[in-house]
């Protein structure tokens, strides 16, 4: 998604952005502005009974999806009888070949793709938000770039962190070798370090089909929410090539972060992170034609992306997974056009605060910023 695009959020329309109608397979069309020609909107929906994860009798705190098969339930399909009728493949097999008769009979307008969506593993500004508490975090500390002992703007990952990373990369190598799931045949991540480098211990070097290699990109639209807090500013681009080089960047995409507001104070509306996720979400139902999507990003951009797709709210713990069988399809009718700002300010403390309160923001204290500096370090 190109950076100017985000930044266009009050023409957008909330429900998505205006497709060209009736293109048969890959909808590679480009945005079309309200300006006469024919124009729809996509449609999501989350087909339930088949992940464990969009069942509302799921803990989603407990839930770990390396020890579940991913989740995908134990069931038969209406094409079993056709693919194996001597009941010889596995799960993911069978699984597979009904998302492909899905999109082999569906019309024109609908298509269906499974999406890995991936928190990353815990970075340090995770591990500092649990140190110093919730309300100091949001109201004080998360502003500077760290504490002197770590730096958490662009937060890297924590040698817990790490681990999770070691763990997602097991599974998938066991899931494609034993449950022969299949390789993901798209990749995005969120530009934020913290993503990037999850996506890449979690797939490099994995035993992936030759048709099915790991080729990132970077897309703007997959960032966390853009609070004002150092940890959702993204490094420059030509930082981010030098540290993984393997990466792409989308078109259009800017040298310098042109959405962080932090230091004016300002950070992303509610409203307006669903409006860039119901953007990225578009161009990738639209201009990819693969089937199976993982998308390395974060838990807020997650629940984000759950909305727009109609799913249940899931929350993910730092290297969790859910993964999604979704429909989209073209519908007539542009979205209703909104006016919500993107940006507003978010209250500070110029110390660590007495608490913070939902929806009203920061209870600052008479502490000094430098004495509680000169106190705190992160374990």
């Amino acid at each position: 998604m190109k950076a100017s695009s985000v930044l266009s959020f009050l023409s957008l329309t909330s429900g998505s952005l205006a497709w060209e109608w009736g293109k048969s397979g890959k909808w590679d069309s480009k945005p079309l502005k309200a300006n006469g020609h024919s124009t729809a909107t996509i449609n999501y929906t989350t087909i339930t009974g088949f992940f464990q994860q969009d069942d509302p009798a799921t803990d989603a705190s407990t839930f770990d999806y390396t020890t579940s098969n991913f989740g995908l339930i134990n069931r038969t399909y209406p094409t079993d009888a056709q693919f194996d009728p001597h009941n010889r493949r596995t799960q993911w097999e069978r699984f597979a070949y009904y998302v492909d008769s899905l999109n082999r009979d569906c019309d024109n307008n609908s298509q269906y793709k499974v999406l890995f969506m991936a928190r990353h593993g815990e970075g340090y500004h995770n591990a500092a938000e649990s140190y110093y508490g919730t309300p100091a975090w949001n109201c004080y500390w998360g502003l500077l770039d760290g504490n002197g002992t770590v730096t958490w703007r662009d937060a890297r990952l924590t040698p817990a962190g790490l681990a999770q990373c070691t763990k997602a990369h097991a599974f998938w190598a066991r899931a494609l070798s034993e449950s022969h799931i299949p390789a993901p045949q798209s990749y995005y991540s969120s530009p934020l370090i913290r993503s990037a480098i999850t996506a890449n211990l979690t797939f490099d070097d994995l035993p992936l089909p030759r048709d099915r290699p790991f080729a990132p990109v970077i897309k703007e639209g997959f960032r966390e929410g853009i609070s004002i807090r150092t940890c959702d500013a993204r490094s420059d681009r030509s930082a981010i090539a030098e540290l993984l080089p393997g990466f792409r960047f989308e078109t259009g995409f800017a040298e310098h972060d042109p959405l962080w507001r932090g230091d004016e104070g300002e950070g992303e509306t509610a409203e307006a992170q669903l409006r860039r996720t119901r953007e990225v979400m578009d161009e990738v139902f639209a201009q990819d034609a693969n089937t199976w999507i993982s998308i390395t990003t974060h838990s807020g951009q997650i629940s984000k992306n759950l909305q727009v797709l109609g799913h249940r709210a899931f929350s993910l713990s730092t290297g969790q997974v859910v993964p999604a069988l979704v429909r989209a399809r073209i519908v007539g009718g542009a979205g209703t056009t909104t006016t919500a700002p993107g940006f507003t300010a978010e209250a500070t403390c110029k110390a660590t605060p007495v608490t913070s309160i939902s929806g009203q923001g920061c209870v600052c204290g008479s502490m000094t910023a430098a004495a509680a500096a000169a106190t705190a370090t992160v374990a």
